[in-house]
């Protein structure tokens, strides 16, 4: 399993279990609403192969932006196919707009990726989502520099705003 995340073999040693504990866990829904938090803009997940476990405890809050933690080929064990968290996550109306690499690995696709997922524009649930809360939605897009697919956005809702026409995408230019 390590190999392919381009790990020496000398190193194997540190990623050997040498403690155990058992600790009580909760759902996202009932620890946020257990702090009286409503609502849930931004959800950041990177728990080394439980974000799938998380997310099926994400039912009330729908957050405008997810980014997550996927292991491909993980060397973790235990920790569920990536395709299942992706389904999870298109089953909650949500869609991939951005991956990237966050580990060295020995294949042409990432061994693990952080991954960006917004509300399916493309059907009513996400599009009212979305439009409900257009500038909390404009602010974290352009915080993580997703300014292009901003503008598509934009444009398929009807949303104007000049000041983010203006704003030149360096990444994709």
């Amino acid at each position: 399993k390590f190999a392919i995340h381009d790990i020496e073999k000398k190193d194997y040693a540190n990623y050997v279990i040498t403690d155990s504990q058992e600790i009580d866990c909760d759902t996202l829904d009932n620890s946020l609403q257990s702090l009286e938090i409503n609502s849930l803009d931004y959800l950041k997940i990177d728990t080394q192969g439980a974000e799938l476990e998380i997310l099926k405890g994400m039912n009330k809050y729908t957050p405008l932006l997810i980014k997550l933690e996927a292991h491909v080929n993980s060397m973790y064990e235990n920790v569920p196919k990536w395709n299942e968290l992706i389904n999870h996550i298109f089953e909650k109306n949500y869609i991939v707009i951005d991956w990237r690499n966050v580990t060295g690995h020995s294949t042409r696709i990432p061994a693990e990726m952080d991954m960006i997922f917004i509300p399916d524009f493309n059907n009513e649930t996400g599009r009212k989502l979305i439009t409900n809360q257009k500038e909390k939605f404009l602010s974290l897009l352009l915080i993580f520099g997703q300014i292009k697919i901003l503008k598509v956005i934009m444009k398929k809702l009807g949303i104007v705003n000049s000041e983010i026409e203006k704003i030149e995408d360096l990444y994709f230019n």
